[in-house]
């Protein structure tokens, strides 16, 4: 008897042992690598800041010269582990084509206010935070606003789409398609085994976020593009080599929902812009929706 209780100690220690590891896992997979902002914007730009969800973003709204107010704008939405200055690479051609551009810092990331546990909802609401700021600015037209959200920043934007945020346009490069997706490619950057972690992983996540598993499972951008296709125009790019979030995801997504999509031909996950179809595409859509 004293045998058998032993062995049932020991095998509820194993498993207590082993839930606070996942839990400990699942924790350090949900804070967003840091990077400290290195480069500023080569045209003229002023420091803004604005909140989301009570916490201060901070960012830069560069605006265009030679042309009269109020302009069009595009708000640029970096992704998971990066910040505005990682995304300048988007900047300087829309500001060439007349547009004012916001640039700014999600939550968690370069210098804006951090929050115990990021997720894809944070990007969500901080994407729709900033546009409600530069609709605002007196220098804006608040009825030609766009976003151009690269990877979680895209999938945030449309997220954002989904929960009633009014803009003419949404660009997305490189985003995933599903959470899982995201899941997997956090998981392999950082060298840590698919199974079990992204079965148990997104539960401490929603846990961690205070997210209801109900919201989790109506997150799905087929519907939102669905629901919202009529409403808001959006552009779906990917580079065909990204390794990092790979391109079939929207080639799938495409046969199962009617969006404008294209693949740029260009390896890696950070470098659609790169590739010469990319600005054609962007602007080409731009135009007749933010140009009077």
């Amino acid at each position: 008897m004293l045998a058998w209780t032993g062995i049932a100690l020991a095998g509820i220690g194993v498993v207590a042992l082993a839930a606070a590891a996942m839990w400990k896992i699942g924790v350090a997979s949900q804070k967003p690598r840091w990077l400290p902002n290195t480069q500023v914007p080569s045209f003229p730009y002023r420091d803004v800041q604005f909140t989301s969800e009570g916490s201060l973003l901070k960012g830069w709204l560069l605006l265009p010269e030679g042309e009269e107010a109020p302009h069009p704008a595009v708000v640029v939405v970096h992704g998971w582990g990066s910040n505005r200055s990682r995304v300048l690479r988007y900047a300087e051609p829309l500001v060439r084509e007349g547009y004012a551009v916001l640039l700014f810092d999600v939550r968690c990331h370069g210098d804006s206010e951090k929050i115990p546990a990021a997720s894809a909802f944070m990007f969500r609401d901080d994407a729709a935070a900033a546009v409600a700021y530069i609709k605002g600015v007196p220098e804006i037209d608040p009825e030609r606003v766009a976003v151009l959200g690269h990877s979680l920043g895209g999938f945030g934007a449309l997220l954002a789409m989904g929960d009633g945020m009014q803009v003419r346009a949404i660009v997305t490069d490189a985003s995933p398609v599903q959470f899982e997706t995201m899941l997997t490619a956090e998981l392999r950057r950082r060298r840590l085994p698919l199974f079990p972690l992204s079965t148990f992983v997104p539960t401490i996540w929603l846990l961690r976020a205070g997210i209801p598993r109900r919201a989790y499972r109506e997150a799905s951008l087929h519907d939102v593009l669905r629901r919202n296709a009529q409403r808001i125009p959006v552009l779906m790019l990917h580079a065909r080599g990204d390794d990092f979030i790979p391109a079939d995801d929207l080639l799938a997504l495409a046969e199962q929902v009617d969006v404008r999509h294209a693949l740029v031909d260009i390896e890696g996950h950070s470098r659609s812009d790169q590739a010469p179809a990319f600005w054609d595409e962007v602007l080409g859509f731009l135009r007749p929706l933010l140009k009077r």
